[in-house]
């Protein structure tokens, strides 16, 4: 592939997963209606059990990439993607639907090793980080382009339309990775599947105070995301009433995630991860308690929720992406494996995270303000004991 090709190609492989979550958002009262989903915070399952598979599969596809190749995990998983989109589709039942999903999570998640395991096969060090960033800058478009397209299917047709719109766009990148893709990873670097191996990679990348670290914290700020787009639609349409321009706010608090993700990638070499990350998280908390004192003055208004959530996501995209970077420091040379396991724990911690704040969704933002607040005191706690002193001297850097 031609450079660019290959950047565009990358971005396509991680925006599966991106539609994934973020296509349906629109229809979530639809879906429930059909399937006389009384309660509405159960609605929120259909995000939720998406990521539980999404979380699961990561801890498989990095040995079996390691082991066969990228290329023929990538076309098995897009196939498999495909296959389940149909069957959400064609689901006659709530229960067969989120069996779908979780389906559809467990598939997708080869896009989120496979897209750093094929450009790590070509690139390291500066250049690595430039093609990363120049996909995810792509790649960010679609959760704020995302609820946008889903709602200008539901002008044509049924909800189900979106989960065939869902298959057509894997099917798409199915045939660009057949006909395009050539296999990235050598031969002679393939690694054999060993269970003593893998023990002691895991045991690794558990161990060490870092990795397990950074690990739980991007999970905890992965948790606010998840909290943010499982009750989105209920925030906004429920409780504000702004369900006419639901896309359009949804995209403000999503395009300030890219934002955040774009100043990071120019800024992290001069500045460091460590005084990002920590000045974000304080920030962070700072910001949780401003929209805990508007919420309990009874000011709170659909602008200053805005204002609030779109800087807060600000603060976890700084964050998030530090976090994670710093988690794999001391564990490249197996990097493979630890992505999938910190994958894995990150997307596991942050399910469970954002449902338990998403389901406390009681008809105002109470919930997700103290939920921001607790992750951001939490996170300020795994930093300070996986740092210790260099905490505040790191920021001062």
């Amino acid at each position: 592939m031609h450079p660019r090709e290959f950047i565009a190609f990358i971005a396509a492989v991680m925006a599966v997963n991106a539609l994934g979550v973020d296509l349906m958002l629109p229809a979530l009262a639809d879906i429930g209606r059909d399937f006389s989903v009384t309660a509405a915070n159960h609605r929120q399952w259909v995000v939720t059990v998406y990521m539980v598979g999404f979380a699961a599969g990561q801890l498989v596809y990095g040995p079996l990439a390691d082991r066969f190749g990228r290329r023929p995990i990538l076309v098995c998983t897009l196939i498999g993607f495909v296959a389940a989109s149909v069957f959400a589709a064609s689901s006659t039942s709530f229960e067969g639907l989120l069996f779908a999903r979780f389906l559809q999570g467990l598939m997708s998640a080869s896009t989120r090793v496979l897209a750093v395991a094929m450009v790590r096969d070509g690139a390291s060090g500066r250049h690595m980080a430039r093609i990363m960033s120049v996909a995810q800058m792509i790649f960010f478009l679609v959760p704020i382009l995302a609820p946008t397209l889903g709602q200008l299917l539901l002008e044509f047709g049924p909800w189900r339309f979106i989960f065939y719109a869902l298959g057509s766009f894997a099917a798409l990148v199915l045939a660009w990775t057949l006909v395009r893709l050539p296999e990235t990873l050598p031969l002679v670097r393939r690694v054999p599947i060993s269970l003593t191996n893998l023990r002691e990679s895991y045991k690794l990348t558990l161990s060490n105070r870092y990795s397990i670290g950074y690990s739980v914290a991007a999970s905890l700020t992965f948790g606010g995301i998840i909290a943010f787009v499982s009750s989105a639609q209920q925030i906004f349409v429920d409780e504000f009433g702004a369900g006419d321009r639901f896309t359009l706010l949804f995209a403000i608090c999503a395009g300030a995630m890219g934002i955040a993700s774009f100043a990071n990638s120019r800024l992290v070499e001069r500045l460091g991860t460590r005084l990002i990350s920590q000045s974000a998280l304080l920030a962070l908390i700072a910001l949780s308690l401003v929209h805990l004192v508007i919420i309990q003055a009874g000011v709170e208004s659909l602008q200053t929720y805005i204002v609030v959530q779109a800087l807060s996501m600000t603060c976890i995209g700084l964050c998030g992406s530090n976090f994670g970077a710093m988690a794999m420091e001391p564990v490249g040379h197996i990097a493979g494996t630890a992505s999938s396991l910190q994958g894995f724990i990150t997307s596991i911690g942050a399910v469970l995270v954002g449902s338990a704040i998403g389901q406390s969704y009681a008809g105002t933002t109470l919930p997700l303000a103290i939920g921001y607040l607790c992750i951001g005191l939490s996170v300020l706690v795994i930093v300070y004991f996986v740092e210790g002193r260099r905490l505040f001297q790191a920021r001062m850097a």
